[in-house]
């Protein structure tokens, strides 16, 4: 069999998907496993989601609303704009895919970091675009670099603020002193996944760049309800543009993208302020405790913004992943991302966190990293 395959397709590396928490139980001889491997919520979803998705189950012969009517109408009011700056995403993934899909052809130029998250780079290569990709500086991202990098050729500039995997910040000083710089041909994308852990006085204005496009380039903000929300199985994200972009991404998007019960869903999560507050207190005192027990062991955490720790264990990180799955928890080791002596955690609950902080100090001595 011969398949005509474009060369820029026959070269994208599938993502790496994880392997089930079942089967990494059968494989690894372990029950009760505990995964602090996805950035996921540990808290679980609101109350009022689970309830609502039941009270629509009996609909599923239905089609969802295609237009997201009352969810769109709530996550502007969550954030404070107009429905018509709102576009609904199957994850926040889907809404970078429309972003790709609109704006860039074969031969134009995207910019990203690394690392940051995979599918930017992804998407770019099946349009046939061009990856610009710039290493971050000392853990965060080389602004710097990525202005020297801009080409007429460039269509869009991806950051992750804060970044995934290393938590680190851009301030609102720096940030501006960026945009100032940028040409107005640019669409510049701030993917703000994990914002809402962020202290409000520490956040980036994003809205005023957003509604203020003269003289800057048009600025669009990508959120989640995986995240603080607890929603990730429903796949649910949103972006955050000038109408007039949004309008541009409604005609790539498919109808009926948010399902009957993710809009359900994430409509009633935006309800529940208890258990979003709770989430953020919980992840604050998590963060702040596995920050120094972590120390405690002779490792060393980075400071996060996020509900994740970048953490140089001291030895290979490949090496301690296995050995902690042995014990039933399940990190992710960061050598893949040019890493290799340091893994990333979720914050979990207390008791994940004081598991997690037992499983690393014993690996650490059976692998001899360092002295606890």
């Amino acid at each position: 069999m011969q398949l005509p395959v474009p060369q820029h397709i026959a070269a994208i590396v599938p993502y790496p998907p994880g392997k089930p928490m079942d089967e990494l139980e059968r494989e690894y001889g372990i029950t009760n496993a505990i995964k602090l491997a996805s950035n996921e919520n540990p808290f679980g979803p609101s109350p009022k989601a689970v309830v609502a998705i039941g009270d629509m189950l009996h609909n599923l012969h239905r089609y969802p609303d295609g237009s997201s009517y009352s969810l769109t109408k709530a996550v502007a009011r969550w954030i404070g704009v107009a429905p018509e700056e709102i576009v609904l995403g199957n994850g926040s993934n889907e809404v970078i895919e429309f972003l790709v899909k609109a704006f860039v052809g074969a031969g134009d130029a995207v910019i990203t970091s690394h690392p940051s998250f995979l599918m930017y780079q992804k998407f770019v290569q099946m349009r046939g675009g061009d990856n610009v990709v710039i290493p971050l500086k000392e853990m965060d991202h080389d602004l710097e670099a990525i202005n020297r990098a801009i080409s007429d050729r460039t269509r869009l500039i991806f950051l992750d603020n804060p970044n995934n995997p290393t938590g680190t910040l851009i301030g609102r000083e720096r940030f501006a002193r960026f945009l100032a710089d940028l040409p107005e041909s640019v669409i510049l994308v701030i993917d703000e996944a994990y914002v809402d852990f962020v202290d409000p006085d520490q956040r980036i204005d994003i809205l005023s760049s957003i509604r203020n496009p003269d003289k800057i380039p048009a600025v669009v903000s990508l959120r989640t309800f995986s995240k603080v929300f607890g929603l990730a199985g429903l796949r649910v994200g949103f972006g955050v543009m000038h109408r007039e972009v949004a309008a541009l991404l409604h005609r790539v998007r498919q109808p009926f993208n948010i399902n009957l019960p993710a809009q359900a869903g994430a409509l009633a999560a935006l309800d529940d302020l208890e258990h979003y507050e709770s989430t953020l207190r919980k992840t604050a005192e998590g963060r702040a405790w596995l920050g120094k027990a972590v120390s405690e062991l002779g490792c060393r955490p980075y400071p996060s913004y996020t509900n994740f720790f970048l953490i140089d264990v001291g030895g290979d990180a490949t090496r301690l992943y296995e050995a902690m799955l042995y014990k039933g928890v399940i990190v992710r080791s960061m050598k893949a991302y040019g890493y290799p002596e340091f893994i990333r955690i979720t914050v979990g609950t207390a008791a994940e966190n004081q598991r997690f902080v037992t499983a690393l100090g014993e690996c650490r001595r059976e692998l001899g990293y360092g002295r606890d």
